[in-house]
């Protein structure tokens, strides 16, 4: 019987990256009143996105940039998201995680141009409740799908969304 000893390699597990090769992620909150329920919501979706980030070693926290009683209907008096977006196609994000599609814009067009935008720059966008990553290739169909409702869900309540999640399950 022969025994071959095979040398140990000191690599880095796969799942862990080094400190050049690990993405700059960002992370983006809002809230589009200043009512205390949804400074406390304002809040906690910071500190999350903020432990989220710096826990994951494959990312690089850059920032969680926001807008704090701002609407999301139209993108032009969102400081916190402009900045965001700038710093992204300036190379300085490539990650983006947001808690929903709705957080990010209620616009239908403003959300797909701006991912447009990002995804030619290289940048991806995680939507996190709906499960979304617009570098998957089912991404940019549902982001339409549901910008649309958040686009109406200003007009017409939650309603219409709650029936076209219900409608698949």
């Amino acid at each position: 019987m022969t025994i071959t000893k095979i040398p140990a390699k000191h690599e880095l597990p796969i799942n862990v990256m080094s400190p050049a090769e690990r993405r700059k992620t960002a992370g983006y909150a809002r809230v589009s009143t200043n009512e205390e329920e949804q400074q406390s919501s304002y809040e906690a979706q910071v500190e999350y996105y903020t432990k989220m980030i710096q826990g994951n070693p494959e990312w690089e926290f850059v920032d969680v940039y926001t807008d704090d009683g701002i609407s999301a209907t139209s993108t032009k008096k969102r400081d916190g998201f402009n900045q965001m977006v700038e710093d992204a196609l300036a190379g300085k994000i490539q990650l983006i995680i947001t808690k929903s599609v709705s957080r990010f814009a209620r616009n239908t067009v403003d959300s797909l141009s701006t991912i447009r935008k990002l995804k030619e720059a290289g940048v991806e966008v995680w939507f996190e409740r709906e499960n979304i990553r617009t570098f998957d290739s089912k991404g940019e169909l549902l982001i339409t799908i549901m910008s649309s409702l958040a686009q109406e869900e200003c007009f017409y309540g939650g309603a219409l969304k709650h029936l076209f999640i219900a409608g698949f399950r």
